[in-house]
């Protein structure tokens, strides 16, 4: 009997495999540049062939992130954009889209908000699965206990700084897709990529059977092409933001569009 994917997550991943192609979560900060932006500007991407969204969470300090992000964060926050807004941000795309939908917070606003409210407040809006870069594995049980029996998944995240028996465990409970950070460090546009990613996603890939994205310096097609042998799908978030930063409002919505639509067919050529 075949498995029923009800997991949005499960069924873009699924879709791509049948496509043989990369899949391309652009990485948006919620209430960045303006709040009334944040909704207009993730339909321009989804448009444009994005196969699914993370929102960022704004946070005061945001550990993993470099200046691009943190800098957009401080924007959003001065907005008056929250854990609370960004549910809601989701909530309102949900009604326009069935593409997945994934928050990227900190541990922080969560535990704040409260563990079993922000669960079913992202339920609720339609969220598929939260990030939470701060969060360690051996201190996930609460918020994973909670969301995961829900649908809700708690992705994880590897980086080249992972033992074996970190990857091993990766493996056997992951949940979506594994998120690999690219490099040793915080987000940010590069302009090339590590000449050690190929071994590492291969150590990855030798113990996980999920489909992987790569994150964290993803700033190019060139980028794009580099990884499609090594990764289901590829986030991009910096040079996104980069660009959203430096582009006048008016020109936001079409020049997002055409960078994903650049991103987008960057990923169409079959892996290997």
């Amino acid at each position: 009997m075949k498995t029923v994917l009800t997991n949005r997550i499960d069924q873009t991943f699924a879709r791509l495999g049948d496509e043989g192609r990369m899949g391309l979560f652009p990485y948006l900060t919620a209430g960045f540049p303006e709040l009334e932006a944040s909704e207009p500007l993730a339909l321009a991407a989804l448009a444009a062939g994005a196969d699914g969204l993370e929102l960022g969470v704004p946070f005061s300090d945001p550990l993993a992130d470099g200046t691009t992000l943190q800098h957009a964060s401080e924007i959003a926050l001065s907005n008056g954009a929250s854990l609370s807004w960004a549910i809601g941000l989701a909530g309102r795309l949900r009604a326009r889209t069935d593409a997945p939908l994934i928050l990227m917070t900190y541990f922080n606003p969560v535990h704040h908000y409260g563990v079993v409210r922000f669960v079913d407040d992202a339920l609720a809006a339609g969220v598929d699965g939260v990030i939470v870069p701060d969060l360690p594995s051996g201190e996930s049980t609460e918020l994973a206990d909670v969301a995961e029996p829900r649908g809700l998944y708690l992705i994880q995240m590897v980086a080249p700084t992972s033992t074996e028996a970190r990857l091993a465990e990766v493996g056997r409970t992951a949940r979506g897709f594994v998120y690999c950070v690219s490099l040793v460090g915080t987000t940010g546009a590069r302009t090339t990529l590590s000449d050690r990613l190929p071994a590492f996603m291969d150590g990855v890939r030798s113990h996980v059977s999920q489909p992987l994205l790569i994150g964290f310096g993803i700033a190019t097609p060139e980028h794009v092409r580099a990884v499609r042998p090594y990764a289901n799908a590829v986030v991009v978030a910096s040079a996104l933001a980069d660009l959203l930063d430096a582009t006048p409002p008016g020109s936001r919505e079409s020049a997002l569009r055409s960078f994903v639509a650049e991103m987008r067919a960057a990923c169409e050529t079959a892996r290997r």
